[in-house]
């Protein structure tokens, strides 16, 4: 964490990432984006006091780590511009999609660590998984978990392939979540409790429920059983549900997302 860390692209989750590195002892110097958007440019400099470029040069050569967050479209093209100064830096993209056979194609090296985040990343409370490829060494690994743990939690993949799940589950689930809490808040609202009281109930319950599955040993069947008294509140609940096919259409809507996922990586990542 003693070395210059370089981010292509300064949106959320690089702010999420950078906003972790100050709190865990890095200073504003160690620190450098790349953004072309002049706006978000400024934001970035007054929110954390870093050095914010409009595009790549021989600035970013004293960049050891190079975290690659742009949109899966523009990543080729970002690298072009990029390569000539990065090719030294163990290279860590949090691109959807976007394979790791692509970069390194792109940019011309075999250190590079795919990640996916999401965005509770932005509170310390993400969770990532992450998959290296055969240049990357123990010390690449151990820094980049290091650089990932200041979003929150993190996990090693064995497959590449797998990011495509976890993109499904993981880095789109808060909007699933945020989702059903529409839902709530709605149905709360049409059963008389005003709007924002609905939706604390909903935001409550989710924060709740979600604790106590992980302070838990026992799968999430055993935990809803413990709620679903057979002919309770809970029971007629959870059975309108099943007989509407909902968990089925959910399984479905997150194959969905994995193949949207892979469908990204043929289509933006061609070399």
């Amino acid at each position: 964490m003693t070395q210059a860390i370089a981010f292509i692209g300064g949106g959320n989750m690089a702010s999420a990432i950078i906003g972790g590195l100050l709190k865990q002892g890095m200073t504003p110097g160690q620190i450098l984006v790349v953004e072309p958007f002049e706006e978000a440019r400024t934001k970035l400099q007054e929110q954390f006091g870093i050095a914010a470029l409009s595009a790549p040069d021989a600035t970013l050569a004293r960049a050891g780590l190079v975290v690659w967050a742009v949109k899966p479209q523009t990543f080729k093209d970002a690298a072009q511009h990029t390569k000539a100064y990065t090719a030294n830096a163990l290279h860590l993209s949090v691109a959807a999609g976007i394979r790791s056979d692509s970069i390194a194609t792109w940019l011309g090296t075999q250190r590079i660590i795919r990640c996916m985040p999401n965005t509770p990343a932005l509170i310390g409370k993400g969770m990532t998984a992450l998959f290296p490829r055969d240049g990357v060494s123990d010390a690449d690994r151990q820094w980049a978990g290091e650089v990932i743990a200041t979003t929150g939690q993190f996990l090693w993949l064995e497959r590449e392939e797998q990011l495509d799940a976890v993109t499904a589950i993981s880095g789109s689930g808060p909007a699933y979540m945020f989702y059903f809490m529409e839902a709530m808040t709605a149905a709360g609202a049409e059963m008389g409790l005003p709007a924002a009281q609905a939706y604390q109930l909903a935001v409550a319950t989710f924060i709740g429920a979600g604790e106590l599955a992980q302070a838990s040993t026992e799968p999430p069947e055993v935990l809803r059983q413990r709620v679903t008294s057979k002919g309770g509140t809970t029971y007629a609940a959870i059975t309108s549900m099943d007989d509407s096919g909902i968990k089925a259409s959910f399984v479905k809507a997150l194959h969905a997302a994995r193949d949207r996922a892979q469908e990204m990586g043929d289509e933006f990542g061609k070399a």
